[in-house]
């Protein structure tokens, strides 16, 4: 899988193996940025002691308002931790260790190969908690479908509607289909929401979408399509508001701001209407407070 590299929808078929890079920036190794507990998911996956959050570096999308571009952009290759499948199975025992309710793969999708590995060998050592596949929603069905069984809850972003805004954010204009059939795959694994006696997720799928500024029109569509598939309580919604402009958008002046009150209102309103459940967000998550800081810690090495 790694010789001719397919895992994400970009079908670079670099040799990862022989050090080529494609468009995620990621090679053969496992480069971490971070492992800790997390308390800002969704309340029924950090719960009281927070997800046990594994950061990986590099991204198969790369949007330009990436909170995480300091392990997922240009200087990836420089900043991490680099481990094997064994060290990041005894990474996943670690979180555990430390009272995670959770193991939450974010930005996993060119590890995906690794997590094949790791995963079994972690349950193998004891690993008792469900696995989280947290993605920006761009993924493959057939990669997808090499991690049925081996992952308990999906949390996929969707992120855009329209072709124009995907691909001008995300270089990514097949992103909206792409993402409806990955997020398809994801509800067939996983079934409908499954909660333990604490109300702690074991099973199942959220979407989250993260609004952007002047984009309600957007927003709008996107709920609209995530009723019309999966309404009916197939899948919860987690509506967000916290993005805050941390990169250099001087290319996209309309990114340069926040989302209002009255956006978000509206859309927290449509949400409504169509029945969806979930979370929604006030307006103490808009700040930089949420972003971890990316110093390697809590990866166990190779």
């Amino acid at each position: 899988m790694l010789e001719h590299c397919t895992l994400c929808p970009r079908l670079c078929g670099a040799n990862r193996t022989a050090g080529q890079t494609g468009f995620c920036g990621a090679d053969d190794t496992i480069r971490i940025g971070l492992a800790s507990l997390h308390r800002w998911e969704e309340p029924c996956l950090s719960g009281t002691r927070g997800a046990g959050t594994v950061f990986f570096c590099h991204c198969p999308l790369g949007c330009v308002y990436c909170q995480n571009h300091d392990i997922s952009g240009q200087n990836a290759a420089e900043s991490g931790i680099l481990t094997d499948s064994s060290g990041l199975a005894d990474t996943f025992l670690s979180l555990q260790a430390r009272g995670a309710h959770n193991i939450d793969l974010v930005t996993p999708t060119h590890y995906a190969a690794h997590l094949m590995e790791a995963i079994p060998l972690a349950r193998a050592r004891g690993l008792a908690i469900p696995i989280v596949y947290n993605c920006g929603g761009y993924e493959r069905v057939e990669t997808l479908r090499m991690l049925d069984g081996l992952i308990d809850i999906y949390l996929p972003d969707l992120k855009y509607y329209s072709a124009y805004y995907s691909e001008r954010y995300s270089h990514a204009p097949d992103y909206f289909d792409t993402a409806c059939a990955a997020i398809g795959e994801m509800v067939r694994q996983t079934g409908a929401p499954q909660f333990n006696d604490d109300g702690m997720m074991t099973r199942g799928t959220i979407i989250r979408h993260l609004m952007l500024p002047g984009l309600g029109g957007d927003t709008a569509q996107v709920l609209r399509a995530i009723a019309s598939n999966w309404g009916g309580g197939q899948v919860l919604v987690s509506l967000m508001r916290q993005f805050t402009p941390c990169t250099d958008l001087s290319g996209f002046p309309e990114l340069l701001h926040r989302v209002t009150d009255a956006e978000y209102a509206d859309a927290c309103d449509q949400m409504a209407l169509l029945g969806l459940e979930g979370w929604t967000q006030d307006a103490e998550s808009v700040s930089e407070s949420f972003i971890p800081r990316f110093d390697g810690s809590g990866v166990c090495r190779a």
